[in-house]
């Protein structure tokens, strides 16, 4: 995992917003350490490291503020994008092609399973919420592909559902500066106190929607 960090954290400081864009961008499919990639993006966007620094077309972005919102867009921006290709690997490979090659994009029938029965219980709150789960973020594209859902409302929802991840790693590494390691180190706790809230809320979002299709059935059942 130490490797990996440096690895990314190399390439965030040498290339910037470029890395940042493609780092999430294979995110969307396969995990990529999205919260390294973010974290350290926000710590760059502050001159927290001496001769890095945040640049767009060769043109360095000397206000920290609109460092910090270029760093988290771009990151937003890279995992749409990657998201639309996942997507369109489920949507054009389908279902037998996965189940055939899916290991060498982590996809397992089981997996198809799940995530198909994911997305008849809970339908666009799949994608939505899904954004912000860690892990569970970078496998829905390919299963939502496969189960087919619109492109158009699957795009608009993984990205209003990617802004508050980037947005919110960003602003966290560009508060501690170069004390971000700190951050990192103890953000897998974090991971878990999202992925409950998140899971929790859309179980009872879920109940209720059931509760409002049994009343619907009864109340049709009883007008005919």
């Amino acid at each position: 995992m130490h490797g990996i960090t440096d690895a990314v954290t190399s390439a965030v400081g040498d290339y910037g917003l470029y890395a940042v864009f493609l780092l999430m961008l294979i995110d969307a499919v396969f995990p990529a350490a999205s919260e390294v990639v973010m974290l350290y993006a926000g710590a760059v966007a502050a001159g927290a490291f001496p001769g890095q620094t945040v640049t767009l077309f060769g043109v360095e972005i000397e206000s920290t503020a609109w460092a910090y919102v270029a760093m988290a867009l771009a990151g937003v921006l890279g995992y749409t994008v990657g998201s639309v290709i996942g997507w369109a690997i489920g949507y054009f490979g389908g279902r037998p092609y996965l189940e055939r090659h899916g290991r060498w994009l982590h996809v397992t029938p089981a997996s198809l399973d799940r995530a198909e029965a994911w997305f008849a219980r809970y339908g666009d709150a799949a994608v939505f919420f899904a954004r912000v789960v860690p892990v569970v973020r970078s496998f829905i594209s390919i299963p939502a592909g496969v189960a087919e859902m619109p492109l158009r409302r699957y795009t608009l929802l993984s990205f209003l559902g990617t802004i508050p991840w980037c947005f919110g790693l960003a602003a966290a590494g560009f508060a501690l500066g170069s004390s971000w390691e700190r951050v990192h180190e103890s953000w897998r706790y974090a991971d878990y106190a999202v992925g409950v809230l998140v899971v929790a809320v859309v179980i009872y979002l879920a109940f209720r929607l059931r509760q409002r299709r049994a009343r619907r059935r009864i109340e049709a059942e009883r007008a005919g």
